[in-house]
């Protein structure tokens, strides 16, 4: 449904958001997120350019959200990395269908529509604060604080 560069981004994001007011390297990211670095570092940069984090170089530098999380929504993370498109116009190029979608189309599109009103609606505040038995990004819920600190150190 969501390439691996949008679930990337989004990873990146969610940890961040989880370990506020602390900037972190690709390679911190990338271990706390599994996901690799080589890649992981053209998604931060993409990221970065749509405003969603900000980056510091030097000692002490790295990545942290450019703004809380309760203002970022998963659907401009996905945006930034990997576009969902919408279809607008006859997918086969039929000159007579233009616009007015055949019903398959109109259904895919019908669909793509409810996927991206759901993470438009969905911010990364909301998602953390989600009672559900697992806990982001971790095997245990004491075992991701103890992450953290060993990717922070």
């Amino acid at each position: 449904m969501i390439s691996h560069t949008a679930e990337y981004a989004l990873r990146a994001i969610v940890f961040l958001a989880m370990n506020k007011n602390t900037a972190f390297t690709t390679k911190q990211i990338a271990a706390a997120t599994k996901v690799p670095p080589a890649y992981l570092s053209k998604v931060m940069q993409a990221l970065v350019r749509a405003n969603l984090v900000q980056s510091q170089r030097g000692c002490g530098g790295g990545f942290a959200l450019a703004k809380p999380p309760s203002e970022i929504t998963a659907l401009e993370i996905l945006q930034a990395v990997d576009p969902i498109e919408r279809i607008r116009t006859c997918p086969l190029g039929l000159e007579s269908h233009g616009s007015n979608l055949c019903a398959l189309h109109k259904k895919i599109d019908d669909a793509t529509a409810i996927i991206e009103k759901s993470f438009a609606e969905t911010n990364i505040e909301d998602i953390l604060a989600q009672p559900t038995p697992s806990v982001p990004l971790c095997e245990r819920a004491t075992q991701c604080h103890q992450v953290s600190e060993q990717v922070s150190g």
